[in-house]
């Protein structure tokens, strides 16, 4: 039916541009017609018809009157008119065939830039729409603690909404670096979706930074928004001290290994801090002689230091909860690893040496060196946790639930520990770590099953080392960045 379809529009738009032809050949004869008629029906020898009972007209009423330049005039504006309507018709016909693709009478998409520079393109901007959204996320934190959450209810849905785009960005960019599509004119497509997903995104939040604005008021009142953020830092500075004192009780039950993640935060969270202190003075100074421009621009500096030390401060805070769950949760992994792998041994009875002996005896190994490092001293309880469900899942038939919660709480903790490093370092980071970290993030928001959980886990653990890597190579960002609400068009009011 449809390639049916698609060969009948061509011979239509034959038989289009043949009736406007016809319609000029037609229009012409017509006007031939007009001249030359009268002609033939004037001659002098012409009879006339005379009848009996009525007197013969004389000579010079029946005399025809010759032809002026005015008669001449209307049947040529005709033929000339049918002519210029026919050819109108059959150019704008042709153009618009020649912007349509083959025979199926679809649009063609217009010729857009080649696949290398959108791809340039749209790695920008998932960076840029990434940093809107954190950004926002920390101003509107400010808003909210003021405010409320019913008069900040408008806002939280706008980034609510630019996280949804951000997101189906993501996705796209995931399945495309996966090699999904894998011909060249499809994928150009699916970088224009992506560019098309951040700018939406952008708009979303733009749209919405002047009610934001209004609702913080900080024109008129600075000093209420001041107070909150003065509230907040000193409540930090005390939770900072605290986490110092945490980090080392870890090291020493759990060993250097088990802190890795965030050594250097309670360092880098006090850097912050003092950065955060030196704003905030500056914007009471700015208040108190009546610069609000300069208190409001300071404000917002100190805003983005103390949420960005709150990251730090949070991220050794958690890390403690899941080390107390991990070490808590490894004697029943061992438990339901030991079980799964007596199921298999049963199932491979009569198949001695072959691939399943093999994969039974390395999780048989991989439980012993567990036990050891449980029973020698400190371990990282977390690591033991991933090294049990990768070394059983092999051989599991799944009947032990133990594996599952033990492999979501090791891909939760990797893909906060990777967002953590991005928030707090993003002047550095590059596309692909936030493409890998918003692939874990999608997979633990939905059902996960085992084979998810660990595939979010080693997606955030890669996520992680790509970030790394972009630091490393780029350089920590020297401040913090100022928290904003709002898209690409309305950030620049903060500058």
């Amino acid at each position: 039916m449809t390639s049916s379809m698609i060969r009948g529009r061509p011979r239509r738009a034959a038989g289009h541009i043949s009736v406007l032809v016809v319609h000029a050949v037609v229009g012409v004869l017509v006007a031939l017609a007009w001249l030359v008629l009268p002609g033939m029906t004037s001659g002098v020898d012409a009879p006339v018809a005379v009848g009996s009972e009525r007197p013969v007209a004389g000579a010079s009423a029946q005399e025809e009157p010759e032809s002026s330049p005015g008669d001449l005039a209307l049947p040529l504006v005709a033929a000339v008119a049918a002519v210029a309507i026919a050819g109108y018709g059959y150019v704008r016909r042709t153009r618009r065939l020649r912007t349509r693709t083959t025979p199926g009478g679809e649009p063609l998409p217009a010729q857009g830039p080649p696949l290398g520079e959108l791809d340039e393109r749209a790695r920008g901007l998932l960076v840029d729409a990434d940093d809107w959204v954190r950004t926002s996320r920390e101003e509107f934190s400010f808003a909210e603690a003021r405010a409320g959450a019913e008069a900040v209810a408008p806002f939280a849905q706008a980034l609510r909404d630019a996280e949804g785009e951000l997101a189906s960005a993501f996705r796209m960019r995931q399945r495309f670096d996966d090699g999904v599509p894998d011909d060249d004119t499809r994928r150009q497509q699916v970088l224009a979706g992506i560019v098309g997903r951040c700018e939406e995104a952008g708009r979303r939040l733009d749209a919405e930074a002047a009610g934001f604005d209004q609702l913080r008021g900080l024109e008129g009142d600075v000093g209420g928004a001041l107070e909150v953020a003065e509230a907040r830092f000193r409540e930090l500075t005390g939770r900072t001290a605290g986490a110092g004192a945490t980090l080392a009780e870890l090291g020493k039950r759990y060993g250097p290994a088990a802190i890795a993640d965030v050594s250097g935060y309670v360092e880098q969270a006090k850097d912050r801090l003092v950065f955060a202190t030196s704003r905030l003075n500056e914007a009471r100074q700015g208040a108190d002689l009546g610069e609000t421009e300069r208190a409001i621009r300071n404000l917002r500096a100190a805003e983005g230091a103390i949420a960005q030390a709150l990251v730090f401060v949070e991220g050794v805070e958690r890390l403690a909860r899941e080390l107390a769950a991990a070490a808590g949760l490894v004697p029943a992994a061992l438990t339901g690893a030991e079980s799964e792998i007596a199921g298999a041994r049963q199932r491979t009875t009569g198949a001695p040496g072959g691939p399943p002996e093999v994969r039974i005896g390395h999780a048989d190994g991989v439980l012993a060196d567990v036990r050891d490092e449980a029973t020698g001293g400190p371990y990282d309880p977390l690591d033991a946790l991933r090294r049990i469900v990768r070394g059983v899942v092999p051989v599991a038939s799944g009947r032990a639930g133990v594996l599952s919660a033990a492999a979501s709480l090791v891909a939760h903790r990797a893909a906060a520990a990777a967002d953590d490093h991005i928030t707090t370092h993003r002047g550095a980071v590059g596309s692909a770590p936030r493409t890998r970290l918003a692939e874990a993030q999608r997979l633990l928001a939905a059902t996960p099953g085992l084979t998810d959980l660990l595939t979010a886990d080693a997606l955030a653990r890669r996520a992680r080392e790509l970030a790394e890597q972009d630091v490393r190579t780029r350089g920590r960002p020297l401040t913090a960045t100022a928290a904003s609400f709002g898209g690409p068009r309305t950030r620049a009011r903060r500058e």
